[in-house]
């Protein structure tokens, strides 16, 4: 390791650390984990947050319609599209603290290694905090980045919060600004000034973590999902007692029968080597479910997800198809809400290639991986913007108050990415 190397791992992994527990601190969950939902008051502290830190290396401050965030070191030659990374600020419910924050503490940590070493770089240098990109609280992903490319949908705005009488709409307006701008269908930044987005996230699964030595990943591509907010299975309620099974009409057995053969039919795609996941993230009975009745409602979420859009549209398929064969088997109704598309994205292939090749030429281990979860820079590839995905090891997965990031594989991802912007333009210089 250089000296150089050696300084930007200890110097800015105390910077990064301030960061990560300032913003855990005051988005602390009071029963666990962090809670940032998007377009709250809470998302609306990370941004000012990181606005003061970018004041601290004088960096230059630019926010869209949308409330997406721009914090720009500038370059030598400010007439080019700017490299860009960064990530999302919020988080799910109760969950992780460095989901989304590392790209954006990555980011942040390289321009004050920049500053701090009166580094300017050959173009503008952005770091892009984005808004909304988690689905749990709405049931809609990428909120802020579909906003800033002009492709959120107006009736997306319609959508409501999983607990509370608030439309997303009106979340938008409450964190102060304009919902019908966000869906006026055109991108509210210039996107051909990225040359290039680089997503800096925690792998969010066992692969890194699991390898000694290897603790960086290089991300091929991005699955994209089908998925249903709300399902339900309407049987008939009836007293546990005096109803035989022959008469009953049971939307817990139902459901569960439903769900146990659309396994068997995920297996079966995996054994054909299909890529493919298929989750149930909620399930419950109806709010008058009782130890003596036969439950006559279940209502629960579907999730799929694949890097091929083809393989999901033919999952999705057999899924109708199953819930035909249960539903008239069990005397039971399967109701289905809109269902909501996010497309598979295929990763900028240069970008990738450059990104291993830096990798190798600075002794950083990486294994060449896809991305099982979605992220924003699925929606900026699909926009046409160059992009592309490091990951880094993280334990006790995510999406959960259990998930952990070590620091030194955090630099790691840093150092990688450091390298990355600065050697962007070599054979221009």
């Amino acid at each position: 390791m250089t000296e150089e190397m050696q300084d930007i791992a200890v110097e800015g992994a105390a910077f990064a650390k301030k960061i990560f527990d300032d913003v855990r601190e005051f988005s602390k969950d009071p029963v666990a984990g962090v809670s940032r939902q998007g377009y709250s008051a809470v998302e609306n502290k990370v941004h000012e947050y990181v606005k003061e830190v970018g004041k601290t290396l004088g960096l230059e401050e630019w926010a869209d319609a949308a409330g997406n965030l721009f914090l720009t070191l500038p370059g030598e030659h400010r007439d080019l599209p700017a490299f860009v990374t960064g990530s999302h600020g919020d988080s799910v419910p109760q969950g992780g603290n460095y989901d989304g924050l590392a790209g954006i503490v990555a980011g942040l940590t390289v321009l004050w290694w920049m500053r701090r070493t009166n580094y300017t770089p050959y173009r503008d240098m952005s770091v892009l905090v984005t808004r909304m990109e988690e689905s749990s609280y709405f049931g809609k992903a990428y909120v802020g980045t579909l906003a800033m490319t002009g492709k959120l949908k107006p009736e997306d705005l319609k959508l409501r919060h999983r607990t509370k009488q608030q439309t997303l709409a009106e979340a938008i307006r409450e964190s102060g600004f304009d919902p019908e701008a966000c869906v006026s269908g055109k991108p509210l930044a210039d996107l051909k000034k990225f040359a290039a987005f680089i997503e800096l996230h925690i792998e969010q699964g066992p692969t890194l973590d699991s390898n000694k030595t290897k603790r960086v990943g290089v991300v091929t591509g991005i699955r994209g999902n089908l998925r249903h907010k709300l399902v339900r299975c309407i049987g008939e309620t009836a007293h546990s007692g005096a109803v035989n099974r022959e008469f009953r009409h049971d939307a817990v057995l139902a459901t569960a029968d439903f769900l146990m053969r659309m396994e068997k039919h995920w297996i079966h795609r995996l054994d054909r080597e299909e890529d493919l996941v298929f989750t149930v993230g909620v399930l419950k009975t109806g709010d008058s479910a009782a130890i003596a009745k036969v439950p006559g409602l279940v209502s629960f979420c579907i999730d799929m997800r694949s890097l091929s859009m083809g393989t999901l549209e033919r999952f999705h398929e057999v899924l109708l198809s199953c819930a035909d064969k249960v539903a008239k088997e069990r005397g039971v109704k399967f109701e289905f809400d809109q269902m909501l598309r996010t497309e598979p994205a295929k990763l900028n292939s240069r970008l990738v290639a450059r990104i291993a090749t830096t990798a190798a030429e600075n002794g950083i281990p990486y294994i060449a991986m896809p991305s099982g979860a979605g992220h924003d820079s699925a929606v900026l590839t699909n926009a046409g913007i160059p992009s592309a995905m490091i990951f880094v090891a993280n334990q006790n997965g995510s999406h959960n108050p259990r998930e952990e990031m070590k620091l030194e594989d955090f630099m790691q991802g840093v150092k990688l990415l450091w390298k990355v912007a600065e050697g962007f333009d070599t054979e221009k210089e």
